[in-house]
């Protein structure tokens, strides 16, 4: 399993200054509605267009998709040249692909809510349906995710949920809420991690107290804080990259942790994922297409491409990710054990995190504030 999912998760300064501009574009005030989102004028493509004549640059995170993909795809599109770049965080991605009005950027892969940030600032080509006939492999459920229903403007990559991993043969009493993490009993007093990922940092104690993953509410994100606080010295560390090994290990019984790095296919099967009692989220990943590309053509057939089962089923079965396809998924051989059988309206049981705009900044503080010594 590739660890790239952590590196892309980091909070940085440039995500607050690229949030904040989403948000000045709507109004300059935070919405926890998608649908308030500005919507591009899609251009007038060709069907019929001489891809050959068209070149595409990505950007992705390292080990996100084959190797091989830039020779896979001039061979079967036909186009004269792909290149791809690679960034390790949204931010970076954000960075680049707003600042200047051409970024070079065809097609890029960011998560969800930051496709919508990207999006309200009108940098997104409009998906132009006709020319992915291989949306029909997507499930009807990847059509409806919050934060672009009806895939207008990104499509969805791969998509999970985030709970407890837990050590069965460890634990006194198997986990069922979050707050067995953020207030956990004496057997498991230093036995215990959480991450610091802004947004996840925050998902446990914000659903423990029944509130929205979404919230930008001062009270509700104070109250949150305070349950992290008290939770902190009883906690093992915090930990968004190393947590599977910790549980192999021994050194933790229970850790907050992305389903598809909750180590449940482990030789010794003594590993198991729950999604607390409180509810979770949805993580997505998208692919979209950048307004100023001359490529538009092209970068709806790379689209296209990657939805052929064939190719999506590759995200599946290297980093252990569900993919949204269903003929894709329907290819993948599950392991004993793996969480990739989670269906998809179990997945939607999650709420899907979108972009906070300018309120985004009270979780870096709550990060920062929390995180501190």
């Amino acid at each position: 399993m590739f660890r790239t999912r952590i590196t892309r998760r980091l909070p940085a300064v440039v995500a607050v200054a690229g949030l904040a501009l989403a948000a000045a574009a709507c109004g300059g005030e935070s919405s926890n509605s998608a649908e308030t989102a500005p919507q591009a004028t899609a251009d007038q493509l060709n069907p019929n267009a001489d891809l050959s004549k068209q070149s595409l640059s990505i950007t992705v995170w390292d080990g996100y998709t084959p190797k091989e993909l830039p020779e896979k795809v001039k061979e079967k599109l036909k186009v004269s040249d792909m290149k791809i770049a690679l960034h390790g965080t949204n931010e970076e991605a954000m960075t680049k692909l707003t600042a200047n009005g051409d970024s070079g950027i065809d097609v890029a892969f960011v998560s969800g809510q930051y496709a919508q940030a990207l999006n309200a600032q009108g940098l997104l080509e409009p998906i132009h349906p006709e020319l992915i006939p291989n949306l029909a492999n997507l499930y009807p459920e990847a059509t409806q995710l919050s934060y672009d229903k009806g895939n207008k403007y990104s499509v969805p990559y791969t998509w999970g949920t985030t709970g407890i991993c837990y050590r069965s043969d460890l634990v006194k009493s198997p986990p069922t809420s979050w707050n067995d993490i953020l207030k956990p009993p004496s057997w498991a007093e230093k036995k215990v991690t959480m991450m610091t990922t802004e947004r996840w940092l925050a998902l446990p104690a914000l659903k423990s107290l029944g509130y929205s993953v979404n919230t930008d509410k001062d009270d509700e994100i104070a109250k949150a804080k305070q349950l992290l606080m008290d939770a902190k010295p009883h906690l093992l560390g915090y930990d968004d990259t190393t947590f599977g090994d910790k549980l192999k290990l021994g050194e933790a019984m229970m850790v907050e942790a992305w389903d598809g790095w909750c180590p449940t296919t482990d030789e010794k099967q003594n590993i198991k994922f729950v999604v607390p009692k409180e509810g979770s989220d949805l993580w997505v990943d998208t692919m979209v297409i950048m307004k100023s590309s001359k490529n538009k053509e092209a970068a709806h057939a790379l689209i296209n491409y990657i939805l052929d089962p064939a190719i999506h089923s590759w995200a599946a079965e290297n980093i252990n990710y569900k993919v949204p396809n269903k003929a894709a998924m329907d290819q993948v051989k599950i392991a004993k054990g793996s969480l990739l059988g989670i269906k998809p309206a179990e997945l939607l049981n999650g709420e899907s995190i979108i972009d906070l705009g300018q309120a985004s900044t009270k979780f870096t503080r709550l990060q920062t504030e929390v995180g501190a010594k």
